[in-house]
């Protein structure tokens, strides 16, 4: 059988823990028996290496996968985001801020014309609306924003 192609670049990943890792991220509720049958390995030694993933920081968590729209937040809209300053202190200021906003569910900051691109999830749009016009607007240094709803998610995660 052809090995499967390396999916990861971190040097410290060999061929199996790069095949562990793939199959966490794709069903993080794996058991350690099940995950040592997928990587054809015994459990011991998968439960060896997952505990150094996890410990070297390659694995930091394990995550439900959650249906958006059942929950009531089916709205994603990305907003660009530039600031009046971009100085390290004003910088702080903003990545403090909209790390409290609860609606804000990613914050990237980007090497572009504008300085950061947000992920921001709501019921709909007149809730986005009121997100924008009380809370985003309002984050320190923001000069102006755009905001660009999803119509539809063609691929997640």
């Amino acid at each position: 059988m052809k090995p499967k192609p390396r999916l990861f670049a971190a040097p410290d990943l060999d061929a199996l823990d790069d095949s562990i890792v793939r199959e966490l991220s794709r069903d993080a509720r794996l058991s350690m028996t099940e995950l040592a049958r997928r990587v054809g390995l015994s459990k011991t030694p998968v439960l060896a290496r997952v505990r150094r993933l996890e410990e070297a920081g390659l694995i930091t968590g394990y995550h439900a996968t959650l249906s958006w729209p059942k929950l009531g937040l089916g709205c994603v809209t990305f907003v660009q985001v530039r600031l009046t300053d971009t100085r390290e202190k004003a910088l702080r200021a903003f990545n403090a801020a909209v790390s409290a906003v609860p609606e804000v569910e990613e914050c990237h900051m980007i090497a572009s014309g504008f300085d950061y691109l947000l992920k921001v999830r709501t019921r709909d749009v007149a809730s986005y609306r009121e997100v924008m016009g009380e809370k985003l607007s309002e984050l320190p240094h923001v000069a102006s924003t755009s905001s660009f709803v999803a119509l539809e998610v063609v691929k997640d995660g």
